[in-house]
């Protein structure tokens, strides 16, 4: 593994009791890419979020974020994360700004710093203008925006987002997608986009297709299609998992 990567899971498994969520999960997110943890629910893409953001204790294998092992030097790892959940994870009765400056306490940053990052990264997602608004006022594509920039406040290197479109309409998925690609290209951060929507994928991105806990197939998009000779990834992962492709069309 190299410490080059943004994030390197090596040999990692994990159990619920006597069912196995994660079998021997090894891959790396490259710096400055846009990597897709593909698979259908119940995959372990959650699992293995919980392992790298520390919800769950390491039990088996090892991950390094920028060379640092999350269970060894967990505060050198983390502080170089952001992470977004599936779930909402704002304070709705708290103001955007509120929420931000909770965040940056966390992360040792003082109240002064913490406004000034916390205007930066509002600006960034478009969404300054509600930073004085509750939580619980907002838009579910504006949660998402506000969560990202929860994320980004402490200036890390390797963002994950796990599921960030699912509940979202179709022009709120499309805008969110579209602004982390362009962090991506603006910034050269890391991330790790968790999916099981087709069509949140280029052929250009890297892909991690993750089926019942195991990785069946990695490397770029286009790439795993041409080596099973079929059309696209979505015939590719139906091949590879026997699931039916779930397209955002049918979300709507």
């Amino acid at each position: 593994m190299s410490d080059a990567s943004a994030l390197d899971v090596a040999h990692v498994s994990h159990a619920y009791g006597t069912r196995k969520a994660l079998d021997d999960v090894t891959f790396a997110v490259p710096a400055g890419r846009f990597c897709v943890l593909l698979g259908p629910n119940g995959a372990g893409k959650s699992t293995l979020f919980a392992l790298i953001t520390r919800l769950f204790a390491m039990r088996h294998g090892a991950i390094r974020i920028f060379g640092h092992d999350v269970a060894t030097t967990p505060g050198e790892a983390l502080r170089r994360l952001g992470v977004v959940f599936q779930a909402r994870t704002l304070d709705l009765d708290l103001s955007v700004q509120q929420n931000l400056a909770y965040h940056a306490a966390l992360h040792g940053i003082g109240k002064a710093r913490s406004r000034a990052l916390a205007q930066a990264v509002l600006e960034r997602v478009g969404m300054a203008d509600r930073a004085g608004d509750k939580a619980r006022d907002l838009s579910g594509g504006q949660m998402r925006r506000v969560e990202i920039a929860r994320a980004l406040l402490h200036g890390p290197r390797l963002l994950l987002l796990d599921e960030p479109t699912v509940g979202l309409d179709m022009q709120a998925r499309t805008d969110i997608l579209a602004y982390v690609r362009r962090l991506v290209a603006e910034t050269g951060i890391g991330v790790l986009w968790t999916t099981h929507l087709l069509d949140e994928i280029h052929p250009d991105d890297d892909v991690i297709i993750m089926h019942k806990g195991v990785i069946l197939q990695q490397g770029r998009a286009g790439a795993i299609a041409a080596a099973l000779d079929v059309a696209d990834i979505k015939a590719a992962f139906a091949r590879l998992t026997g699931s039916r492709p779930v397209d955002v069309s049918e979300l709507v």
